[in-house]
């Protein structure tokens, strides 16, 4: 099996789009999966939740389960499946990512500001 570590994201993190920054945590979250680069996860909470719109999108992980993904809707326009998140972690050691939500790098920038 796959190892997973999940532990806190020192420092704030952000998540910035074409419309400036749209998430802002220092609870966020770092999940290392086996050699992978890290993924910063960021709690619900700290995500303007009125800005994003569940889609019918949903993939499986064999580590953590199935994840189910959200788009941005902003000024400048939709980001579709900018965002996933997992809210039935299958493997304890993700547990903790459990409702948070991650964002794909290639759509949004994310960084430790």
């Amino acid at each position: 099996m796959t190892k997973i570590t999940v532990t806190p994201a020192t420092g704030t993190w952000t998540v910035r789009s074409d419309d400036g920054v749209i998430v802002e945590s220092k609870n966020a979250l770092s999940l290392v999966e086996g050699d992978r680069p890290f993924v910063i996860y960021f709690p619900r909470e700290d995500i303007a939740m009125a800005l994003f719109e569940r889609t019918q999108t949903t993939t499986t992980c064999p580590h953590k389960g199935t994840a189910a993904y959200y788009s941005y809707v902003g000024q400048s326009g939709t980001l579709k499946d900018v965002a996933w998140t997992y809210e039935n972690v299958i493997n304890d050691d993700a547990k903790a990512v459990e409702g948070h939500m991650a964002f794909y790098a290639g759509k949004v920038t994310v960084e430790q500001i």
